[in-house]
């Protein structure tokens, strides 16, 4: 079961919610924090921890699993698909991230150059994740 308090979701964040939560198992994923075969909280469970309405974390589900990034067992759970392709899952997550950052930006009067510029710059060792990243 995956341990309470592993996802987050962003009520400022302007992606609809059940995006959020698709990202958050991907994200699991990719980083081995769940692996094949393991389940995924309850909707019931992640709902309440989320405080969302159950369908939202549902219809992550159903996304995630018409993905083929997991897969149901009837009156079981669902689970993280053995076949789940990590590395077209982590393409996909870094596509994402991407594209958050250059709308970010350039919402703040940023040129991709000079965002470019300021990461090849940015001393790596400074970056520790947030709480919220574990």
């Amino acid at each position: 079961m995956a341990t309470p308090g592993r996802f987050h979701i962003d009520p400022d964040d302007p992606r609809p919610l059940y995006i959020q939560i698709m990202d958050e198992v991907r994200r699991s994923i990719v980083n081995g924090i769940m692996a094949p075969e393991q389940s995924l909280p309850s909707v019931r469970d992640l709902a309440g921890e989320l405080r969302v309405n159950p369908n939202t974390v549902q219809q992550a589900y159903r996304e995630l699993e018409r993905d083929g990034v997991v897969f149901v067992r009837r009156g079981q759970g669902t689970y993280v698909s053995p076949d789940a392709d990590t590395r077209g899952i982590r393409d996909r997550v870094l596509r994402e991230l991407a594209d958050r950052v250059l709308r970010e930006a350039a919402r703040s009067g940023v040129t991709r150059a000079e965002l470019m510029a300021a990461l090849d710059t940015h001393d790596d060792r400074s970056i520790e994740p947030s709480r919220e990243d574990e």
